[in-house]
């Protein structure tokens, strides 16, 4: 016998505004990209401005991508999904309203800071320290909202995307907070309390896991709940899910070493850090597997359904990645590759191919309910995901192929010992694949913008969807 429905309405407003900012924010992350793309190929493009050269805009880029684009995918999917998996409203509207401008706000300083040259030098972790206090302040109240919906729910059980989330908040906050720490000596200038080899191992601790828990924890969060439900389909193995959860929260944190290879760091930390990534194989290939192996018995949709296949080719992304940086993890390999564009291609591979491949399928889902409307157009969907396809195909493949031939023109000696070429002469080998990659990030950015068109044609005029929290059936 079930339960009278709940009077309570879900609360969509947040998730609405955190799913268009995706879109915003992924144009505006990916122009910048393209632009510092042209800038390696023709150097002229930086306009002879400082605001706009390479050293200022790559750590524009990079914020954007990862943490506007990226970060506002992830607040709008866990807030959708706990909401729907707990059969509650969110905790606290009020709080998560403050995340949304609280998060904007970090993004338009980081907008502002950046070009000007206010940076703390630290990869993913540029922003200086009163912003920092900000990210910090809007992440805490994250952790209270989903925590507090979490605490709140109506069913007993927690669905594994839960899981991947409430992981992801909770290492990504103690990653930040820790990677952070520095003494303020003006309003926008600090040092970090670290020093040496030590602030190198915190920083690259902060940001390979930057990596393995917000661009993989939170992203595996969207693959395990809008895959079956785009699919029609369960999850291909539950127990699975939850051995991948754990094995992953286990084994990523230990992964950051690898990025120190042949430094001062202690060789057995190296080794640690390179054992870790290749035991992390195993829980991302389980995880792939079991992403992809959910469509079991429904693989006709992948003809016919765009959405699907933006998020099935992201797993095979993820799969990719998560096969090729174990590898080049390894030292002997990653005398070859560390430093060169191949670590480029890498980075790309998982950005592009799964991190904004599965969020553009998300959003794709989401933004259709949460107005009330069918999509305008399939078809553009369908150009879309071709048109991105082609884009990283282009942009990967130039900076695997110009990675490996610069480490080998490193590398390169003639029999008396010296270099057979010099740094100029491997920069000038690379200048065609650089209008390659170029190329590749034009071909994404013109899917974002068919995807931006194609969303507000489907919700112009469109009344926002409100939906009653539904109570399950009592025990």
């Amino acid at each position: 016998m079930s339960e009278p429905a709940s009077t309570e309405q879900y609360n969509y407003k947040i998730v609405r505004q955190f799913a268009i900012m995706t879109i915003v924010w992924g144009i505006v992350g990916m122009t910048v990209g393209v632009l510092i793309a042209s800038q390696l190929a023709w150097p002229a493009m930086n306009f002879d401005t400082a605001w706009f050269s390479f050293g200022r805009l790559r750590p524009l880029h990079t914020n954007a991508v990862i943490f506007a684009f990226g970060g506002s995918a992830l607040f709008a999917t866990s807030y959708y999904v706990v909401q729907r998996t707990c059969y509650a409203t969110l905790f606290s509207p009020k709080l998560a309203a403050f995340t949304f401008w609280g998060w904007q706000l970090v993004i338009i300083l980081a907008i502002i800071t950046l070009p000007l040259g206010y940076t703390s030098s630290k990869e993913y972790a540029e922003l200086e320290w009163p912003i920092d206090l900000l990210i910090g302040l809007v992440w805490v109240s994250y952790a209270v909202v989903f925590f507090g919906t979490i605490a709140k729910r109506k069913i007993k059980h927690i669905y594994v995307a839960n899981w991947f989330f409430g992981g992801f908040i909770i290492t990504v906050a103690v990653l930040h907070i820790f990677n952070s720490m520095a003494l303020p000596v003006g309003a926008l200038k600090s040092y970090s309390m670290y020093s040496g080899v030590q602030d190198a191992m915190i920083q690259w601790w902060y940001g390979h896991n930057a990596v393995g828990f917000f661009l993989t924890a939170g992203f595996l969060g969207i693959m395990y709940y809008f895959i079956p439900k785009q699919a029609e389909r369960p999850v291909y193995s539950y127990r699975l899910s939850v051995v991948h959860f754990w094995a992953l929260s286990f084994t990523y944190i230990w992964a950051g070493p690898h990025h120190l290879h042949y430094t001062a760091l202690p060789d057995w930390t190296q080794s640690l850090g390179m054992a870790m990534s290749l035991i992390l194989l195993a829980p991302s290939w389980g995880g792939m597997i079991n992403g992809i192996m959910t469509l079991s018995g429904s693989w006709e949709k992948l003809r016919s359904d765009p959405i699907l296949k933006f998020l099935i080719v992201s797993v095979s992304f993820y799969g990719m990645s998560t096969f090729e940086g174990p590898m080049m993890a390894i030292k002997t390999v990653n005398a070859l590759s560390h430093f060169t564009d191949w670590t480029i291609g890498h980075v790309h591979s998982g950005a592009l191919g799964w991190v904004a491949f599965i969020s553009i399928g998300a959003m794709y889902y989401l933004i259709p309910r949460l107005f009330n409307r069918e999509i305008y157009s399939t078809r553009l969907i369908e150009t879309h995901f071709w048109i991105a396809t082609i884009g990283v195909v282009l942009y990967i493949t130039s900076m695997w192929i110009s990675g490996i031939m610069q480490g080998l023109m490193w590398r390169a000696v003639n029999a008396d010992g010296t270099l057979t070429y010099s740094f100029v002469e491997s920069v000038q080998a690379m200048h065609p694949f650089y209008i390659i990659r170029f190329l590749g990030g034009v071909f994404f950015l013109t899917g974002m913008f068919i995807m931006a068109y194609n969303i507000r044609k489907t919700i112009a005029g469109a009344t926002p969807a409100e939906a009653a929290v539904a109570v399950p059936a009592a025990h």
